[in-house]
C-alpha cells in the first residue's frame, strides 16, 4: 500500500493549493520566474496565475522582480516557510537534516558538500524554528547563533563551534531588526549602555537590512562572506556571540560535521 500526504494552505480565509505553493518555491529555489516555470515544466503565464493566487489570498505582493531577477517579500518567505516546514512534517522518511540560520549558511553548505554526506538536506530559517525542528525530530543537528536560546534548550548536546563578532551601523535611534543572528544579545548592549533606541521595523532580507537607512545590528562574518566592508560603531568583538551546535545524540555523520566546522575557526 502507496500512502502520499500533501500539505496546502489557508491564508485569510482563502485556500491555496499545494501546486500553487511549489510555483512561489520554485521562485525562491532558483531566482527566476522562468527558470521556476521551468523546474515545474510549466509556461511562465500558468507560473504567474499560481503565484497570483497566492497573492490574492495574501493581500500584498509574494514576489519582487528587478533586473536580475525575482526575489520573496516578507510575505512571500513567510508562506514559504510554512510551506517548506509541512512539506518536511509530510515526509515519512527524511535524510540527514541539519538547520541553520542565512548567518551560517553559506558555511554550513560548504562544509556538507566537503563531507559528501548522502541524501544531507539543510533547512535555513530562524533559531527559535531549528530549535521545533530538532524538538519534532524533523532534523538531526541545528547550528544556532544567539545564545540566550541555549538555556531553553538544556535537553539536546551541546558543542561550541566557534564565535561571531557584530557590526552596529549606527544612523541614529531608529532601528531596523534583523530576523536572524544573535540579535537579543545586541540589543541588549544597548539596554547594558542606557541608550535610547526604538525598533521600528524588522526584515527577513539582508538587502533590505542593509538599504535601511536605519541603525542596525548584523554579523561579522555575513558581511565577510559577501565581500561587504561596514563601519561599526562599537568593536565588533564587543558584541562576539558563540555558534553553538545543537543535536540530540552523537552519530557518525554529526560528530564528522561538528568536527569538521570546528576547522574553519570562526
Amino acid at each position: 500500500m502507496q500512502i502520499r500526504v500533501q500539505s496546502s494552505q489557508t491564508i485569510n480565509g482563502k485556500p491555496v493549493t499545494k501546486r500553487q505553493l511549489d510555483a512561489l518555491l520554485a521562485v525562491q529555489d532558483t531566482g527566476s520566474q522562468t527558470a521556476a516555470a521551468r523546474k515545474l515544466g510549466i509556461s511562465v503565464p500558468v507560473l504567474h496565475k499560481y503565484v497570483s493566487s497566492i497573492e490574492e489570498a495574501v493581500g500584498s505582493p509574494v514576489l519582487k522582480t528587478t533586473p536580475a531577477g525575482s526575489r520573496l517579500t516578507e510575505e512571500g518567505l513567510e508562506v514559504a516557510a510554512v510551506a517548506r516546514s509541512m512539506d518536511n512534517r509530510c515526509k515519512r522518511e527524511r535524510g540527514f537534516t541539519v538547520c541553520c540560520s542565512p548567518v551560517t549558511e553559506d558555511l554550513l553548505m560548504s562544509v556538507v558538500s566537503s563531507l559528501k554526506i548522502p541524501d544531507a538536506n539543510i533547512v535555513v530559517s530562524s533559531d527559535e524554528y531549528n530549535i521545533g525542528m530538532l524538538r519534532e525530530d524533523r532534523a538531526d543537528l541545528a547550528i544556532i547563533d544567539d545564545p540566550l536560546y541555549l538555556f531553553d534548550a538544556d535537553e539536546f548536546e551541546m558543542d561550541e563551534i566557534g564565535y561571531m563578532g557584530m557590526v552596529l551601523v549606527d544612523n541614529g535611534p531608529s532601528f531596523i531588526r534583523y530576523k536572524y543572528g544573535a540579535q537579543r544579545v545586541a540589543f541588549m548592549f544597548l539596554d547594558s549602555e542606557d541608550r535610547e533606541y526604538t525598533i521600528d521595523s524588522e526584515t527577513f532580507s539582508l538587502p533590505e537590512l542593509l538599504g535601511s537607512n536605519k541603525s542596525f545590528f548584523v554579523d561579522e562574518y555575513l558581511l565577510t562572506r559577501r565581500n561587504l566592508r561596514l563601519k561599526s560603531a562599537v568593536d565588533p568583538k564587543m558584541l562576539r556571540h558563540s555558534i553553538t551546535a545543537l543535536y540530540r545524540e552523537g552519530s557518525r555523520p554529526v560528530q564528522r560535521l561538528i568536527n569538521a566546522l570546528k576547522a574553519r575557526q570562526l
